[in-house]
């Protein structure tokens, strides 16, 4: 258990507090077959205070690892923040996810649901349009199947930055990490159009490049969440593979964001890689 409560945000302008470190809906979340794994990792969570839970519909079994742990633990329920998401674009199967995301998580309710990974101009038409996912978002907050609807993007800051601007979102997530610090985009124009809404900024893809650089620079995990913290978000989510690895983002939740100064050299580190580093733009 931890020592002291874990720090909080208050998310965008909801009024609710959240832990202002999540656990993420990868590493052995987004499985399949590894109940036992993955219920060690959201027990673990649970025990250093985070209560900030990230999913998504596309997460392999991640949906069905947390329900089996709010179908033993309904109480838990009640006092965690449940994200998940649809990358459906029409509202008919948007609101077949959305079915199927409550059933697997045993829940009636999501707290964040979220339209997954938008990319493209064809993406923001087809969900916008008539008959699109967004009507299934706005219909669901209306009903209270979800308490507050969101936008994820990860491939092209533009295309975040006009769903931002456009849509009557609660949340977005964006990735904060140096190479975005290197880039420039989703950290330099997405984010500012995200304050100005006052919406909740959830922060993804923290540890990019992790594994590449930290074999030469000695930068580590705790340092990138920090990193990802001085931008002020509401919430960093990390993906974890085991209870080590939570120990860690815990940990990390409770130190202090980077200084400036700080910042600055981290990003020195990533500059020279940062081009061939920007992968996971393009992935799914």
């Amino acid at each position: 258990m931890p020592n002291k409560p874990m720090a909080t945000a208050i998310f965008g302008q909801t009024g609710q507090e959240v832990t202002r470190v999540g656990l993420g809906g990868e590493g052995v979340l987004r499985t399949f077959g590894r109940t036992g794994d993955a219920r060690e990792v959201i027990e673990a969570a649970i025990d250093h205070g985070i209560a900030y839970f990230d999913s998504a519909r596309v997460y392999a079994d991640s949906e069905v690892y947390y329900g089996s742990v709010w179908q033993a633990r309904p109480e838990t329920r009640f006092r965690i923040f449940q994200a998940s998401k649809s990358a459906s674009r029409d509202k008919r199967g948007a609101l077949m996810d959305l079915a199927q995301t409550l059933g697997r998580l045993k829940t009636d309710y999501l707290d964040l649901w979220q339209i997954h990974d938008v990319r493209t101009a064809d993406d923001l038409a087809a969900i916008s349009g008539p008959g699109g996912a967004l009507e299934a978002f706005l219909e669901a907050k209306s009903t209270g199947k979800a308490r507050w609807i969101g936008v994820t993007g990860h491939h092209d800051p533009r295309i975040l930055t006009a769903a931002v601007r456009q849509w009557p979102v609660d949340a977005v997530m964006l990735p904060v990490n140096p190479v975005e610090g290197v880039l420039g985009g989703f950290l330099t124009s997405t984010l500012p159009a995200a304050r100005e809404k006052g919406l909740a900024i959830i922060a993804m893809k923290v540890l990019g490049a992790f594994h590449y650089i930290v074999s030469q620079w000695g930068v580590t995990a705790e340092l990138l969440i920090r990193y990802a913290l001085s931008y002020d978000v509401a919430v960093v989510i990390v993906g974890c593979a085991r209870p080590a690895e939570v120990h860690t983002l815990a940990t990390a939740g409770g130190a202090p964001p980077l200084s400036e100064a700080e910042k600055s050299r981290l990003v020195k580190v990533f500059e020279p890689y940062a081009p061939q580093l920007a992968y996971y733009r393009g992935k799914i």
